[in-house]
């Protein structure tokens, strides 16, 4: 049996009389790609933010890799890896200071640091714009060093925010090469997207609408329930019907 690596319980979240996020519940497994769609303002972001311990739930229960996120938000976030929707880099430094800033934020030794570094430069080609300042960056290549920041501590979850949104087709489809080589080395992959094309790269998706789970299956099951042959067209369905 897969070990379940999030779950969410009854999660909720309020701003005011808003309900962002509205009891919902799923479990995610150890080296699963799960996918998180809906069209903007679903509570796609909130809930990776409750996730990430940014946000504290207004009540239900969240676990990630076994720490409850609402008692101990601090636990989680040296446990996990996040890249927002907004690029969060800093641009004045190059690349290779971002990785190493990033990899001290998370209590990486030096050698450490250089170790993965390396690593990282080789399997995101990264080191052609090692020196460059990241400002100066094409914004595919800027998506690259979020992620190498965002893993360089080896988390065993990564958290995604539409990590390809503006991105070119070409970068998107190496972004997502890289994503199931993570989860094939056992990585736990949460992802927000809008496009309907990356939810059939995922291995599971939930589809959100105002800030509730309307679907939830792989990709097959979701296209099989509701007669549809692609994921695209089950989406459209759904917030149509």
């Amino acid at each position: 049996m897969a070990e379940i690596v999030v779950t969410a319980r009854s999660l909720t979240r309020t701003f005011g009389d808003f309900r962002a996020v509205d009891n919902i519940d799923f479990e995610v497994s150890k080296g699963e790609i799960f996918g998180f769609l809906g069209p903007n303002g679903a509570g796609k972001t909130t809930t990776v933010r409750i996730l990430c311990g940014l946000l504290r739930p207004s009540s239900g229960d969240c676990r990630v890799d076994g720490i409850d996120v609402g008692k101990t938000p601090e636990k989680v976030k040296q446990r996990i890896g996040y890249m927002s929707q907004r690029f969060s880099l800093y641009e004045d430094l190059t690349v290779e200071e971002n990785l190493q800033f990033f990899g001290g934020i998370y209590g990486l030794r030096n050698a450490e640091i250089a170790v993965r570094k390396k690593e990282l430069f080789h399997l995101l080609s990264l080191g052609e714009v090692e020196r460059q300042n990241t400002a100066d960056l094409p914004l595919g290549w800027k998506q690259r060093v979020a992620l190498a920041s965002a893993v360089i501590h080896r988390p065993r979850i990564v958290f995604l925010d539409e990590p390809t949104s503006g991105v070119d087709p070409v970068s998107r489809r190496h972004f997502w090469a890289l994503i199931h080589n993570m989860a094939a080395e056992g990585t736990t992959v949460f992802v927000t997207t809008h496009y309907m094309e990356e939810a059939e790269y995922c291995d599971r998706i939930s589809i959100m609408e105002l800030g509730r789970i309307i679907a939830l299956g792989t990709p097959a099951e979701l296209k099989e329930q509701f007669s549809k042959s692609s994921v695209e067209e089950v989406f459209v369905h759904l917030l149509t019907r």
